[in-house]
């Protein structure tokens, strides 16, 4: 899914201040219009789109989304995989890219939305009580879940994807406005890359891989 620069789910943030920003110059000062510029300006960063080198390895599973690995645990999936799994959790400050990639190929095989609380993003359980969107994704090697979480700051989980759609390595599907994380349950055929604490970048960062 090819998509622009900056995403057009941001447009009318950028569009608002931006225009407040030179009505504010041409009737007030062009201290007032200093605000609302640099809002424009925040809203341009935070909607970007950059483009990634997606890694040409098919058993590789890329990050979703840019941020920080804040755990890497065993847990009990309940939801879609129904089996003890491992579940990487990433924190997207407001300061990542926001846009979310497929970390592997496959069908979507589930999909759920589900209204919740907002608390910090950062917090442990978000993932049982905030707002949060859930995709399981299947290929012929594995089985694996991503969930979108809201913060207190993201309201909305954005999809441009729907149950029975293909996706291709690296792919855009998403995006969280507003600072979030991000969970990716993996199958126990599946090795881990990454170590709480390591910055990870959407789309080329490797996050684990299928074992052959």
């Amino acid at each position: 899914m090819k998509k622009p620069l900056i995403i057009e789910d941001g447009y009318v943030f950028i569009l608002v201040p931006a225009l407040l920003a030179v009505l504010a110059w041409r009737f007030l000062n062009p201290y007032a219009a200093v605000l609302p510029g640099v809002l424009a300006l925040y809203f341009a960063y935070f909607f970007r789109n950059p483009p990634r080198h997606i890694p040409d390895d098919e058993l590789a599973l890329v990050s979703p989304a840019d941020g920080t690995v804040v755990s890497v645990e065993e847990t009990f999936e309940d939801l879609y995989l129904n089996q003890k799994c491992r579940k990487i959790t990433i924190f997207l400050s407001i300061f990542d890219a926001h846009i979310n990639r497929t970390p592997l190929s496959g069908i979507i095989k589930f999909q759920q939305y589900t209204c919740g609380r907002f608390r910090p993003a950062y917090e442990k359980g978000v993932g049982y009580e905030n707002e949060r969107y859930s995709l399981g994704i299947e290929n012929k090697r594995t089985n694996i879940l991503v969930t979108l979480i809201a913060g207190v700051l993201a309201r909305r989980v954005v999809s441009w994807v729907t149950l029975g759609d293909e996706l291709q390595h690296g792919q855009l599907y998403g995006m969280i406005k507003f600072g979030s994380c991000i969970e990716v349950f993996v199958q126990d055929n599946v090795d881990i890359y990454v170590t709480k604490g390591q910055k990870v970048r959407g789309g080329e960062t490797i996050i684990g891989r299928i074992q052959e």
